[in-house]
């Protein structure tokens, strides 16, 4: 738990009421009510001021959490029998400059994102301010049926970033959010573009295995079937352990490759 701790890091509270100080300055805001999000604090410590805007302080702690991710993940990717294809940061203010360009990407592609509107330095902290979405509920935060309703058009939403070679790279139940109805993603990581063939099969094979304990393998393939060719679900099907190995991911990875299986005979 100790060693945990020290991965999550703190943000020394001088510095965390500096940030919003300097948030409320940007934003001509003369009170600010606060309330930071209930999160492990990996690769950042997440509020929301004023119900308006979702700031992110990211420490050099949260960029060396992200380094070692990466080189995990690109680990991971090599025992799937592929080139890692993960990058990572070398300082803070690249972190949240990226989620920016990311969300920025997705929206002119017609994907659903926060609006991006900013990344500046305090101190020795990055912050990076996105519009807060209301009323949204994560994806395994809604009812079986609901999640249904949704899964075609999550992979239809994963095909159009790819199509723009663009891959999200860290697809989890936690960063597909629902609001008014619609899907918007977030905290999309830093892929190699040149691998964005196995960047799309490893995002598909994440959107089956954030699928699979809401609505059950057969569904969940159904859906990517709804988009993808059996033939390309195969490919995805080479990541599925490595994906299901992963702390965020739980799933029962032998239903979901029996289905792929199944359809691709």
């Amino acid at each position: 738990m100790a060693f945990r701790r020290f991965l999550r890091g703190t943000v020394p509270w001088p510095t965390l009421e500096g940030a919003v100080r300097e948030v409320m300055d940007r934003y001509d805001l003369e009170t600010a009510r606060v309330v930071f999000l209930d999160a492990d604090n990996w690769l950042s410590t997440p509020c929301v001021v004023n119900d308006e805007l979702f700031v992110k302080v990211v420490t050099e702690q949260n960029s060396l959490v992200h380094a070692l991710l990466t080189a995990g993940r690109n680990l991971g990717a090599f025992s799937s029998g592929t080139e890692g294809f993960f990058e990572r940061f070398d300082a803070p203010i690249e972190m949240a400059e990226h989620e920016l360009e990311a969300n920025e990407r997705m929206r002119e592609i017609g994907v659903n994102a926060p609006e991006p509107k900013e990344a500046f330095e305090y101190d020795d902290v990055a912050v990076m301010v996105l519009e807060y979405l209301p009323d949204f509920r994560a994806l395994d935060e809604l009812p079986p049926e609901e999640v249904r309703s949704h899964a075609v058009d999550l992979f239809r939403n994963l095909e159009r970033m790819h199509d723009n070679n663009l891959a999200h790279g860290d697809l989890q139940r936690e960063n597909v959010l629902v609001s008014g109805g619609e899907l918007y993603f977030i905290d999309a990581t830093k892929v190699d573009e040149e691998a964005i063939e196995d960047a799309r099969a490893y995002d598909t094979a994440c959107a089956l295995g954030a699928l699979e304990p809401l609505i059950g393998g057969r569904d969940a393939v159904a859906a990517a079937l709804e988009v993808h060719d059996p033939g390309e679900l195969m490919a995805a099907r080479e990541f599925l352990d490595f994906v299901n190995i992963r702390p965020e991911h739980d799933f029962d990875g032998a239903a979901v490759k029996g289905e792929i299986e199944k359809h691709a005979a």
